[in-house]
Parts: C-alpha cells; sequence; structure tokens
C-alpha cells in the first residue's frame, strides 16, 4: 500500500536504552497468608467432592462457585424439575460442619439465589430447594436435603 506524503509512518517510541519505566500504579500482588491459602484449597477440593456426589446422585450442575453481591453460591444444580442451591461445608469432623451454617449465610445464601434466578429467568419455573453438603476428611460427603427454609 503506497503511503501519502502527507502521512508519517507509525512508529512506536521506546525509552533509551529500550526498557521501559515502571508503571506509576503499579503495586506488588496481594499474598494470603498460608492458613488461608490452605483453607482456600480444602473448600475448592470439598466443593469438587460434593459436586462429584451430586452428579452421581443424577444432578447437573449449572455453576459453581458464583459470586453476586449478595453472596457466592457454592453449588447450583438441577434434576428434573428441582433446582438446589447447595451450601459446602468442609469441617474436621461432620457434626462440625453442620453447625456451620449460620443464619446470617442462610439469608446470603437467600439473596444471592434471587439474584441467580434473575440472571437465568428460565430456571425459576422450578421447585427449589437450599441444601447444605457435609464434607469431613476420609467420609463421604453428606448431602442434606431441605437444609433451610427461607423467608
Amino acid at each position: 500500500m503506497a503511503r501519502r506524503p502527507d502521512q508519517s509512518p507509525q512508529r512506536t517510541l521506546k525509552p533509551p536504552g529500550g526498557i521501559a519505566p515502571p508503571a506509576a500504579t503499579e503495586s506488588k500482588p496481594r499474598v494470603a497468608a498460608p492458613e488461608r491459602q490452605v483453607a482456600f484449597r480444602v473448600g475448592i477440593s470439598a466443593e469438587s467432592r460434593a459436586a462429584a456426589y451430586l452428579i452421581a446422585k443424577g444432578f447437573r450442575i449449572l455453576a459453581r462457585r458464583w459470586r453476586s453481591p449478595a453472596g457466592e453460591i457454592d453449588i447450583v444444580a438441577r434434576r428434573r424439575n428441582l433446582l438446589v442451591f447447595v451450601e459446602v461445608k468442609a469441617r474436621a469432623t461432620l457434626d462440625d460442619a453442620a453447625y456451620a451454617v449460620t443464619d446470617r449465610q442462610k439469608q446470603r445464601i437467600a439473596g444471592a439465589a434471587a439474584i441467580w434466578l434473575q440472571a437465568n429467568p428460565g430456571e425459576s419455573e422450578r421447585d427449589m430447594r437450599f441444601d447444605a453438603m457435609l464434607v469431613a476428611p476420609g467420609r463421604i460427603p453428606v448431602h442434606i436435603a431441605a437444609a433451610f427454609e427461607t423467608t
């Protein structure tokens, strides 16, 4: 393609020495404390185990770790005409996991579920349920159907 005389060629300007100066807004990445990293990995592993268990029970996983301004839903799954929002709790024992689902978390999950339904209007025609999946080391996950009700 011919260049017109009034056009200058495209050039990239490089600073002397060919090294770009650091960006003014450059900052060091935040690194979580080691115990937080371990907790995160345990949570991801527990959610994977819970999802596999639900799949074995005939559920189809629609979303995992779905985030909204109201909070996070660990697993959204569907089986036939039933839609379930699952809270996964991993603790040292199954009893500890059962006690870890607090009233505040129930409200957070319900709020996030309402936002999920707005984002997925085709799924709102189904029956809904809030389940809990309890996970402990060396144990098969325990699925508690209809673990809690919301208002």
